[in-house]
C-alpha cells in the first residue's frame, strides 16, 4: 500500500480507522480521534473493564462469583464488559454443555499481560488514596468558601 509518505511519518488510512507509515505498516495512535486502538482502550480501562480483568487475573470465575467478586456490577454491564473484553482477545470464555451450562472465564495472555499492567495502576492507586483524598478536602473546602 502506498501512504504517500516519504519521511517515514504516519499517514491517514482510508477510511480514517488507523494511519499507514511509509512501508505500509499499519500505526495505531490513540490519541487520533477515529483510531480503531480507542475502542479496545475504552474496554480494558473502564471501571468494569479493568476491575473485571483485576479479578480474572486471580484465577478463573464463573459469571456469578466475578459478579460478587467485582462488587456493583450488574449483571447486564458485567455481560456486557466480557463479551468486549471477550472479542478483543483479553477473555476466554470456555462454556460445558453441561445442565445448567457451565461457563468460565479466565485471561488469555494477552489479558494477562494487561492485567499485570492495570494492576500497578490499582496498586498505586490504593496507595495513594490518602493523598487523593487530601486534595479533595482542599478542593471542596476551596470551592465551598469561594
Amino acid at each position: 500500500m502506498d501512504s504517500g509518505a516519504t519521511d517515514g511519518s504516519p499517514t491517514p488510512a482510508p477510511g480514517g480507522g488507523a494511519a499507514c507509515d511509509a512501508y505500509g505498516d499499519i500505526v495505531f495512535d490513540v490519541f487520533a480521534g477515529r483510531c480503531i486502538s480507542r475502542e479496545a482502550l475504552g474496554h480494558v480501562t473502564g471501571r468494569w473493564g479493568i476491575l473485571a480483568l483485576g479479578a480474572l487475573s486471580e484465577g478463573t470465575y464463573r459469571f456469578n462469583a466475578l459478579r460478587r467478586r467485582v462488587d456493583g456490577v450488574s449483571e447486564k454491564m458485567l455481560a456486557q464488559t466480557l463479551q468486549a473484553l471477550e472479542r478483543d482477545g483479553f477473555v476466554l470464555r470456555k462454556a460445558e454443555p453441561t445442565i445448567p451450562p457451565r461457563v468460565e472465564y479466565s485471561l488469555t495472555p494477552l489479558g494477562r499481560e494487561a492485567a499485570e499492567r492495570l494492576l500497578g495502576v490499582i496498586e498505586w492507586l490504593e496507595a495513594r488514596m490518602p493523598e487523593v483524598m487530601a486534595a479533595q478536602a482542599r478542593y471542596d473546602e476551596a470551592r465551598s468558601t469561594g
